[in-house]
């Protein structure tokens, strides 16, 4: 019996594939590609430096604007995602057309000016504003990365190099708990700053200055980057800016592999929504129940977070390319379905831990199964989606990955935080409640998933007609 390997060499028919350009040049050299990843990843560093820092900040905002822990995740969530997801498709579809490095380039330095408005912020509107525009900001980013990433590599270094752009995550995370406790201490120690034009200033709104404003220049790095040829396209030497598949074809493929993509987008989504409502609340928690001070917390949890998460998504997405070059045309969905389960009692165990020195080792193992599904998830969407629509299905791959995780999650611990409990030193059982359930449903999405994505990709691969 042929492996799900042999069976989609067999259907390949190259040769009659008017997708293909059989006269389009070779990949670029493999260290100019890892230069373009090194760049991107730096940039997505600083998207996350600039997302998280908020959960570092919890106490003087909320005593500094007057509001209550809810509306506060509405600024670390909702307030973010809105726009982040409603502005992703679009420019999703622009990254399909138009130039990805000046898409992002833009995108950087817009989300950096948002940032940096979120230090003069009076009140809980404006900082809601503020919050929403770095939410359009970074909406620019991933679908356009993903698609350069994926003209750069051949298919079976993929997910390797999504994984580590997808570092950007945990080193951009653990870097905002890292230098925003570092900061958080020294600008601390005294009540109030004198800056120019911008006058009297409190610590936490000095922290968005110090994050926010060197991504201007960053956005100035998309600039050393070439753009790569668009690969499995007509061949048009202008089909960079031509190409454009219509919404409806768009749609139409979506609908047809629609059981592949809502078992992924739930997945990956419900695991999104678990790693969020802890990534902004963990240091609440450790707060509140262990009496570590916010500079403690940002160092400890910045530097496991950097290490830890950092090798977990690398990690994730090796076992994807070794488990697909075994056979395993599933991979990617077999990899998130794995780290779910593993990440379920390091979770349960790490909320419940006595005392600070447990939590620090139980971080370790939750923080590596945590971030391992979040290079092979994008991973997967570069694989079953023709060129012309791989910034599109990203967009709506991080549309849902996001209004399920970063929507729900810190809303959903604040709100049983709030209403239910009304106790801050039960944020653990919170904590718990929300992550158990919600890794639960993913795992079950993500084994649901398994063999309709092997037949959506055996279904790419054997010639589907995109521009019929």
């Amino acid at each position: 019996m042929k492996t799900q390997k042999e069976t989609i060499e067999s259907l390949e028919p190259v040769a009659n594939d008017t997708r293909i350009n059989a006269a389009e040049p070779d990949y670029p050299a493999p260290g100019y590609a890892w230069y373009m990843v090194g760049v991107l990843t730096i940039i997505y560093i600083f998207s996350f430096i600039d997302r998280q820092i908020l959960s570092l900040l919890v106490e003087p905002i909320t005593k500094d604007l007057q509001i209550s822990k809810t509306q506060l995740s509405l600024l670390m969530g909702f307030a973010f995602v809105f726009f982040y997801t409603l502005f992703g498709i679009p420019l999703g579809r622009l990254a399909d057309i138009k130039s990805r490095r000046t898409i992002i380039a833009i995108g950087c330095a817009f989300w950096s000016v948002m940032t940096a408005l979120c230090g003069i912020a009076q009140n809980y509107m404006q900082m809601f504003l503020y919050r929403l525009g770095v939410g359009v900001g970074e909406a620019s980013l991933s679908p356009a990365a993903f698609s350069l990433i994926s003209d750069s590599f051949r298919k079976e270094r993929l997910a390797t190099a999504i994984s580590v752009y997808s570092m950007g995550i945990y080193l951009g995370a653990g870097m905002a708990y890292l230098l925003g406790g570092v900061v958080v201490g020294l600008v601390s120690s005294q009540e109030m700053y004198q800056l120019p034009l911008v006058g009297a200033t409190r610590p936490w709104q000095v922290i968005f200055f110090i994050v926010g404003l060197p991504g201007i220049l960053l956005a100035l790095l998309m600039y050393t980057i070439q753009e790569p040829v668009r690969r499995g396209l007509l061949a048009q030497p202008q089909v960079a800016e031509t190409n454009n598949v219509s919404i409806a074809k768009f749609i139409k493929y979506i609908s047809e592999n629609r059981l592949t993509f809502i078992c992924h987008s739930l997945g990956f989504g419900l695991i999104a929504l678990s790693t969020n409502a802890g990534g902004q609340w963990y240091p609440t928690y450790l707060r509140v129940s262990h009496g570590w001070s916010t500079a403690k917390v940002g160092i400890v949890l910045g530097i496991i977070l950097s290490l830890a998460g950092t090798a977990g998504i690398v990690a994730g997405g090796r076992l994807s390319d070794w488990l697909a070059e075994r056979g395993y045309q599933d991979a990617p969905m077999r990899v998130g379905l794995f780290a779910v389960l593993l990440m379920i009692p390091t979770g349960v165990a790490f909320s419940l831990a006595p005392n600070g020195n447990w939590a620090t080792w139980l971080y370790i193992p939750t923080a590596f199964f945590a971030s391992a599904p979040f290079g092979v998830a994008p991973a997967a969407i570069q694989q079953i989606v023709p060129n012309e629509m791989r910034g599109q299905a990203s967009a709506i791959y991080i549309f849902f990955v996001n209004v399920i995780g970063l929507g729900i999650g810190p809303t959903a611990v604040a709100v049983l935080n709030d209403y239910v409990f009304q106790n801050d030193q039960s944020i653990r059982y919170s904590l718990i409640i929300v992550g158990g359930i919600a890794q639960s449903l993913a795992a079950l999405s993500l084994w649901l998933g398994m063999k309709p994505f092997a037949k959506s990709l055996i279904r790419l691969k054997s010639g589907y007609p995109v521009n019929p």
